[in-house]
């Protein structure tokens, strides 16, 4: 399978965003892709909080996930939506939430981010995710054609044993969506997400935001997706962009065989304090 990874500058509201996503996803059909993967907060990125509360859409009536859908089956693609800022089924909290959408336009998996982004980066800001969303409590592996996709979203890149988890229960390709801030993206972006590969042995997929949004926070751009022996096939910069790679399960296998990792639990002892 051929996925591709768009990065683009989110706007204020999906009506800003949608044009450049519908755009990129065409592009991407055009050059072959048969899965195309959005960033995290895919349709946008609010100005302040008061805009976030009254643009958040349900998963059961959201036009934003509609039009996706409908891109999905115009193009007969898989569609994994990296994220967008929803609300929960009643209504009273956010989630940052991912889809998957088949050729046919049906949702056939949702993640809920499970780490929450409480960090200050030195960038201006202060970021305090868990205080406005709903933590996630469980892994996803989806399933898109022939390939097992772990959901992930952005900060979980941090969290190795959720990686681990998912390659051990089958992943093929683990999906890193991101909103990756400048200063972080600049220290740790591709170091985190090679390690993801080396360590599991599968690809990693990750398209990121880029540039300055309406809120004032810079994100990083970047987009890579990175081959199970740790090589970066493709990367973007710090423009708009689609990058694409062919999925290749021999070398999923390959990998894992020449450093059988992720089959390795040894039974440690409870740490001894000297």
């Amino acid at each position: 399978m051929r996925i591709a990874a768009l990065q683009y500058c989110a706007g204020a509201t999906a009506d800003i965003t949608f044009p450049t996503i519908e755009t990129l996803i065409a592009r991407a059909v055009d050059k072959g892709a048969k899965m195309v993967c959005l960033p995290e907060a895919a349709s946008f990125l609010p100005a302040n909080r008061d805009a976030l509360n009254q643009l958040a859409e349900h998963t059961h009536d959201s036009p934003s996930l509609e039009r996706l859908q409908t891109q999905a089956t115009t193009h007969k693609i898989w569609l994994l939506v990296g994220s967008m800022l929803m609300r929960t089924e009643d209504g009273k909290n956010l989630v940052n939430r991912s889809h998957v959408i088949d050729p046919n336009g049906v949702i056939t998996a949702i993640y809920d981010k499970i780490h929450m982004f409480d960090a200050n980066v030195a960038d201006g800001q202060i970021y305090e995710e868990s205080a406005h969303f709903q933590a996630g409590d469980q892994p996803v592996l989806a399933t898109a054609d022939d390939l097992k996709i772990g959901m992930t979203i952005c900060y979980d890149l941090r969290f190795p044993h959720l990686y681990r988890q998912l390659a051990r229960d089958g992943a093929d390709v683990l999906m890193v969506p991101a909103a990756f801030t400048q200063n972080s993206g600049k220290a740790h972006w591709h170091i985190l997400l090679r390690a993801r590969a080396i360590e599991t042995g599968c690809y990693v997929v990750a398209p990121g935001q880029m540039g300055t949004h309406a809120d004032g926070r810079v994100t990083y751009g970047h987009s890579l997706i990175v081959a199970p022996w740790g090589e970066i096939i493709a990367e973007a910069q710090n423009d708009e962009d689609v990058i694409y790679a062919d999925i290749d399960k021999s070398q999923i296998q390959s990998a894992r065989n020449a450093i059988p990792a992720i089959t390795t639990q040894p039974a440690l002892k409870p740490t001894r304090h000297v």
